[in-house]
């Protein structure tokens, strides 16, 4: 699938402008990954596109991500890819057992919070630093949504310091600040 295949299916199935870009920022974090340790940029991108396309359709688990990924085997997107999007649900106790379900888990939820700091910066994510998402991580009121054990065990995971991994996607979504609406 082409990565414009892949963004059709994502428009198709998903409607909300916040999940949209949600997407987006978990593909270009995993395109940088891949990049850095050589896996193919053009998979790893599509399964973070992705990775959560039909939750509008069905929010709760198992639906979500299980009726996604039958739709994703119709479309031809092979089984490693899908067992990364179903392990990304840690409800779902799938094995995260590749470097690209590990990258997709440790992706997932700090995206979310990182995009969740540059919203109420003066710079956006221009200058988010990342002392400013450490700082924010402690603060439970903040963002209380987004699961900080998940981060920190997808860091664990993932075997990069949490520093590291928060400089790291800092970086990678910075690059596709305007797709994000920064």
């Amino acid at each position: 699938m082409t990565r414009q295949e892949s963004l059709a299916l994502l428009h198709e199935y998903t409607k909300s402008d916040s999940l949209r870009k949600h997407a987006l920022a978990v593909e270009a974090s995993m395109r940088a990954y891949a990049e850095k340790w050589g896996e193919d940029v053009e998979r790893w991108g599509a399964v973070g596109l992705l990775h959560d396309f039909d939750y509008e359709q069905n929010p709760s688990v198992p639906d979500h991500p299980m009726k996604g990924t039958e739709i994703l085997t119709s479309h031809g997107y092979d089984e490693e890819m899908r067992r990364a999007i179903i392990g990304h649900v840690p409800a779902m106790n799938m094995p995260r057992d590749t470097r690209m379900a590990k990258t997709l888990f440790a992706c997932d939820e700090l995206c979310g919070f990182i995009v969740a700091c540059a919203v109420i910066r003066p710079n956006k994510i221009a200058d988010l630093e990342r002392s400013s998402v450490k700082k924010k991580l402690k603060d439970r009121a903040f963002a209380r949504a987004v699961s900080r054990e998940e981060i920190y065990q997808g860091a664990e995971e993932l075997g990069v310091p949490l520093d590291d991994h928060i400089s790291f996607l800092i970086e990678a979504l910075q690059k596709i600040a305007p797709d994000l609406g920064f």
